[in-house]
Formats: C-alpha cells, structure tokens, sequence
C-alpha cells in the first residue's frame, strides 16, 4: 500500500504557496475553458495533418525530415493533452462519458493504456519524494549513472524501458485493473500496426519509414527524454519546495512541449489546466525568488545530464557534484 508520501512530508509548503498568490488570482487559474483546450487540440490536429501530407506529397529530404520532426512531437503532445484528462482540466463540471472518450483518443498516438497512465501519474503526485513508491522514480529513472544508458533512452530503447517499468508498476494493480489495461494497450498496438500497414500499401516503405517509423522510433525518444528533464531530475531532496525543477519560460518551448515544461508549477496546482500555467509562473516568481528556486534551461539540463553525468533526482546546483542517494555506477 502507498502511504501518500508527498503530503506527510511537505510540511506547510502548501500554506506558504496559498499565501503567495491572492485567491482570487488562484480561483480564475483554476478555472477550466473547453473551448481553449479544443483549440489547441484542434491547432495539433491540423499541425500534424499538414506535415503528414507535406510528408506525404514531397520526397525531398528537406521537407520529409522536419515533417517527421514535428510528426514526432505531436506523437508526444498526445500524452501532454491526456494528462489534462487525467487531472481532469477540460469541462467546468465532472463529465466521466466524455473523459473516457478523450483519454481514449489522447492515449492513441503514443500507443500507451490510458487507464495505466493515470493510475501511474496520480501515484506518482501523490507519493512524490519517495524512491520506492513514486512509480516514475521507481521504475523509469536509470538506475546507473551511466551516459550510454542515459542514451539509450533517447532511442527505440525507449519503448522496452517504459513498458517493462509500466509492466512492474501494473503488477501491483488489481486484477480488473490489469485486465481494462492489456485491452487497452492490446487495441492500440493493433490500430499502430493498422496504420502503418494502411501507409505501406497505399504509399510504398519510404512513406512508411518517413510518416511512421521515424516520428514514433527515432523522434518521440528524444522529445519524451528532454521534456523529462525539466521534470524531477535537477532536485534538492530535504526541500519539497524544490523537489521539481523551474524552469525558464519560453514561447518555442510552450508551443513545441504545450506548456508542459511547468512541471513543477503544476505539481504545486495540479487542477489548473495547461493554458494557464504560464501565469501561474508569474505569479510565483516572488516565491521562487524567496525559496531560492533557481531557473534552468533545457541546454543547461542537458549539458548537466549527458556531459557533467548528474545523477537523477539529486541537486544539480554549482555548489558542488550530484548528492546521490544511493552510490550509482558513474560510467
């Protein structure tokens, strides 16, 4: 049993956080618009659909790479639009029906259970700091400090290490939990491999390899990888303020990654939706700058991650090298 470790042990963190933003401004970013939500959701379809047909009409390199390029990120922002489901940050009233059916969509590109994740992503909110019940941290961070396993999950190794640790997490789950997760996992590899069957034989394998191979394959990793970065990884473990990483606000980065690079916004908030956390930030720069929460840089993160090899879930500051918790191999 999980023992909600995130709220036994933040202390009045959120007392300090209510107090530094006025409830009237909390009460307006907490307040859910379908119709922006849809927009986005309409602005990635047609992203997507016009860089599959770009992909599709013009064989040239210089049009089929950052077709895929974008092909992938949209894969990825599928799991960004299915986090809103989770946290139900969509309709101003609990609509279950309607939930189910987005979850079920958004879960789609990326080929992942929508019942798992959000049992996964829930644990996860609510067990916070732990490196035992934290499913994330449990099961997907490296358990080496090695650069070549830091790779790999940039690469198709990718998919082997999420579903092996999603696979240990669900083996703790109820057994009707696991049953509505291999149908619904077992429904979308099956849809995949309709799709790319459907690409094959109606475009030919250079279609194939540029509309699906490579976005899923050789894009999503490396879009999954970084945006995970900017999540728990640079952290000052004795401080549950800082137990996610601030990071520097950026109009391409809120485009490309939804606005998913406010994590730690967001765990402080979780209720309020994506569209709205960019103010959110604002409003807590005066907190961060009393708590000392520092600003980071996807370049920085990944200079401190592949390069200066810091440790997961350890304070990446300049004071000095990765706090491990537990020795890693630093190979």
């Amino acid at each position: 049993m999980k023992a909600g470790h995130y709220h036994r042990s933040i202390g009045d963190l959120k007392g300090r956080l209510s107090a530094a933003v006025a409830h009237d401004v909390l009460k307006r970013l907490h307040g859910k618009d379908p119709v922006r939500h849809f927009a986005v959701v309409l602005r990635q379809a047609l992203v997507f659909a016009g860089a599959f047909a770009a992909g599709w009409a013009i064989e040239s390199l210089w049009v089929r790479v950052p077709a895929a390029i974008v092909l992938g990120f949209c894969v990825f922002d599928g799991t960004i639009l299915l986090h809103e489901i989770v946290h139900r940050a969509v309709f101003r009233t609990d609509r279950p029906r309607a939930y189910r059916f987005l979850g079920l969509l958004y879960a789609l590109p990326s080929g992942i259970s929508p019942t798992q994740f959000t049992r996964w992503h829930l644990d996860h909110h609510a067990e916070l700091g732990s490196p035992q019940d934290d499913p994330k941290r449990a099961h997907l961070s490296p358990k080496r400090n090695s650069r070549w396993l830091k790779l790999l999950y940039a690469t198709p190794a990718l998919f082997p290490i999420y579903f092996r640790a999603a696979r240990q997490e669900t083996a703790t789950y109820p057994t009707p939990l696991r049953r509505t997760i291999a149908l619904e996992r077992l429904a979308a590899t099956s849809l995949h491999l309709a799709v790319a069957a459907a690409i094959g034989l109606l475009g030919g394998w250079e279609r194939l390899v540029w509309l699906w191979a490579v976005p899923v394959f050789l894009v999503f990793p490396p879009a999954f990888t970084l945006n995970r970065l900017g999540q728990h990884y640079d952290v000052v473990p004795g401080e549950p303020a800082k137990w996610g990483t601030r990071m520097a606000r950026s109009r391409f980065w809120d485009i490309v990654y939804l606005w998913s690079s406010f994590h730690l916004e967001h765990h402080y908030f979780p209720a309020i939706p994506f569209y709205r956390l960019p103010e959110l930030n604002a409003a807590l720069v005066p907190f961060f700058e009393r708590e000392g929460v520092r600003e980071r840089r996807y370049r920085e993160l990944l200079l401190d991650w592949f390069v200066r090899n810091r440790a997961p879930h350890t304070d990446w500051s300049d004071a000095g090298p990765a706090h491990d918790p537990v020795p890693l191999d630093r190979g």
